[in-house]
């Protein structure tokens, strides 16, 4: 059955990603100098209840997605979740900034209120978001219509996450940390109640649904998933590795203030903004898998700057920074526009649509990423001498970071590029897949 998609419906859509992000952003750069600096909760206790936190972040993902998918209700597969953890969700993060105990007096009593908060805060916000990203491509069934609404999306992620970034320590500082709970908490709360009223859901899409051990086997026997899949983890490694080192090279390679961390940054993301317009332009010459190798490969050379720099002046890291904008915005424009073919491709395989599974496990597999930056940070900072308990830091600290910000992103871009000449949904055979589609539905 068509369903003609309005701009109204795409923007409400896309409006939704801005409480989305704005919250995520804002916990993810915040909460632990929340707990640890203010409330003074023991760094280990801290670090110890995050790891648990990241575990239970992979595994929820995929299984809110594979419930949405077996939902059934009057009111749909995926619109229930979002409309009914919206509040909840607004409540707990502002729970997570009302922590009553002071660390250095209740540890236990901090540790007992951190750790519940934020699991279920992050669970009711998955219960949010997988559905909402598997609402893409049940919503927005043509590729024009995915790369708009992504381009749409992607501005409000842009704006999100400057906002999450830049405006808590403004608030903060003068009104306090729950007074910034509470105007994030409403903003997103916002967000999510008037962007819900432009959702809507395709009934033929719910007519099937697939065994949970029979939806895993197609799924990791899916070829255009893995592939896809894994160059998206790559994807997030190169941009964990940049946003985990971005201070630290400022610092330490460019012998910078802490201002010009916000500078780097701040570059990065207004010019992701106009090149978002660039990369649609694109995407309807190349299709999302050209696209994607030409923006991996862009950021991947554009890191490679990093490594010379000059740390005399900030302008060539400026640059770089804006190079490194401009290939990001390729990549999260068609991040999840190329998984709606493989959802698409994955109905006419199975008979069913998968979205939920697909946009959850997908969110699972690439929190590894996380994992492996990690991993790189400690080899790359031990090899060249970086101890944090040094007041004053070995020279050869200032080529570790560079060494660390450009090689593995440069190596993670490239092997993505490598990934996706494995990726089948492309030329003739994805012209025939849009094809059967739209005859399928249209």
């Amino acid at each position: 059955m068509l369903i003609q998609v309005t701009a109204r419906e795409r923007w409400l859509y896309s409006l939704i990603n801005f409480g989305n992000i704005i919250t995520m952003q804002a916990f993810s750069a915040y909460v632990l100098f929340f707990y640890v600096d203010v409330r003074h909760l023991p760094a280990p206790w801290a670090a110890a209840v995050m790891t648990l936190y990241g575990i239970w972040n992979a595994v929820n993902n995929p299984i809110v997605g594979y419930l949405s998918d077996r939902t059934r209700s009057r009111w749909g597969r995926r619109i229930p979740y979002i409309r009914y953890s919206a509040i909840p969700l607004a409540i707990f993060f502002l729970l997570v900034w009302l922590a009553p105990f002071d660390g250095r007096e209740q540890p236990v009593a901090l540790l007992a209120y951190f750790a519940p908060v934020i699991f279920v805060w992050e669970g009711l916000l998955t219960a949010l978001i997988t559905p909402y990203y598997a609402l893409l491509p049940e919503m927005f069934t043509t590729y024009r219509e995915r790369t708009l609404v992504a381009l749409q999306m992607n501005l409000m992620q842009i704006l999100a996450l400057i906002a999450g970034m830049a405006l808590p320590p403004l608030i903060y500082s003068r009104l306090g940390w729950p007074a910034m709970g509470a105007l994030f908490a409403v903003l997103a709360l916002v967000t999510w109640v008037v962007g819900v009223r432009g959702l809507f859901e395709r009934p033929e899409y719910a007519e099937a649904s697939l065994p949970l051990v029979q939806a895993l086997r197609a799924t990791f026997t899916n070829r255009a998933f893995i592939t896809a899949v894994i160059a998206q983890t790559l994807r997030f490694f190169g941009t964990n590795i940049l946003t985990t080192g971005m201070a630290f090279y400022a610092k330490y390679s460019l012998h910078a203030d802490e201002s010009v961390t916000s500078l780097l940054f701040a570059m990065v993301f207004v010019t992701a903004i106009p090149f978002l317009f660039f990369w649609r332009w694109v995407s309807h010459r190349l299709e999302p898998r050209g696209t994607l190798m030409l923006a991996y490969l862009l950021t991947g050379v554009a890191a490679l700057g990093l490594l010379v720099a000059r740390s005399e002046t900030i302008y060539q890291a400026a640059g770089v920074a804006a190079v490194l904008g401009a290939g990001v915005a390729g990549l999260i424009l068609m991040g999840e526009v190329i998984l709606c073919d493989v959802v698409d491709d994955d109905e006419l395989r199975t008979g069913c649509r998968r979205e939920g599974m697909y946009f959850g496990m997908s969110a699972f597999i690439n929190t590894f990423s996380q994992s492996l930056a990690a991993v790189v940070f400690g080899l790359v900072t031990s090899a060249y001498g970086y101890n944090s308990a040094l007041a004053l830091q070995p020279p050869s600290v200032e080529m570790g970071f560079r060494v660390f910000m450009s090689i593995p992103t440069f190596v993670g871009m490239l092997l993505a590029v490598l990934s996706l000449v494995f990726y089948p949904l492309h030329g003739e055979h994805l012209r025939q897949l849009r094809a059967a589609m739209a005859q399928r539905h249209g």
